[in-house]
Parts: structure tokens; sequence; C-alpha cells
């Protein structure tokens, strides 16, 4: 069992930034691949970026790619999103998941049912 818990979500104005937490607790963290999705109401849940159990490999959807950076600190059992120039259309509950370490090598990353465990997600707001 992986246990993850998000943090650093909340109110901000359009062009401004964010740093999204999950921390893990559990299962050594470095054995799984993470992801952050989000959900906005109305919508299904999206994929945002992935990062590789050794954190040498980045996968983002194309609205995020250049303004948004996946990282993680095995050490920390943490992984990070960096978000930059926030748009309204950013608005959602972020979720960060945790799935097998072979999931980032194929487009299975994308599908958030390929994915074991999840947070309770956290709330960004971007206000134009």
């Amino acid at each position: 069992q992986v246990q993850l818990a998000e943090s650093g979500g909340g109110l901000v104005q359009a062009g401004g930034s964010l740093r999204l937490s999950c921390a893990a607790s559990g299962r050594t963290f470095s054995g799984y691949a993470m992801a952050w999705f989000r959900q906005a109401p109305g919508k299904e849940r999206e994929f945002v970026a992935a990062i590789s159990w050794s954190g040498g490999n980045t996968y983002y959807e194309d609205s995020v790619k250049g303004r948004f950076t996946i990282s993680r600190d095995n050490a920390k059992n943490t992984v990070y999103l960096e978000m930059n120039s926030l748009e309204p259309e950013d608005s959602a509950v972020y979720y960060c998941a945790a799935g097998l370490r072979t999931l980032t090598y194929s487009t299975r990353k994308y599908n958030p049912s390929n994915y074991d465990y999840w947070g309770q997600g956290t709330q960004v707001t971007v206000s134009s």
C-alpha cells in the first residue's frame, strides 16, 4: 500500500505560480512511476504530467508544456508539480497518482485507470 497526500493548492491570479507537493508513505516510493492528473467540475479526470521512477523521464500534456514542471525527490518520498503562467483553464482539483514503474514506458501512463494509488486531491483556482 502507498498513501499519497497532496498539498500546495490555492487561489492565484492568472499569470501566477503554485507548487504542488505529494508526499508518499508506505511501500518504497522509488519503485513507482508518479503522475499528476486534474479534474474540473463536469469534466473527466485528465492527465497533466508523469515522471519515471528514477526521475529521468518526464511527460506532459500539451497545454501545460513549458509552463509546468514535474519532479521528484526519492529521498523525501515526494513528487512536485511546479506550475507557472497559470491560466483560468488550469482551475481544477489536482491529484497525484502512483503506478507500476513500467507505466511511463508506454501510452498507458495517460490513462488514470492504470494507476494504483491516489491522493485526496488539492484545489487549484486561477482567477482572471
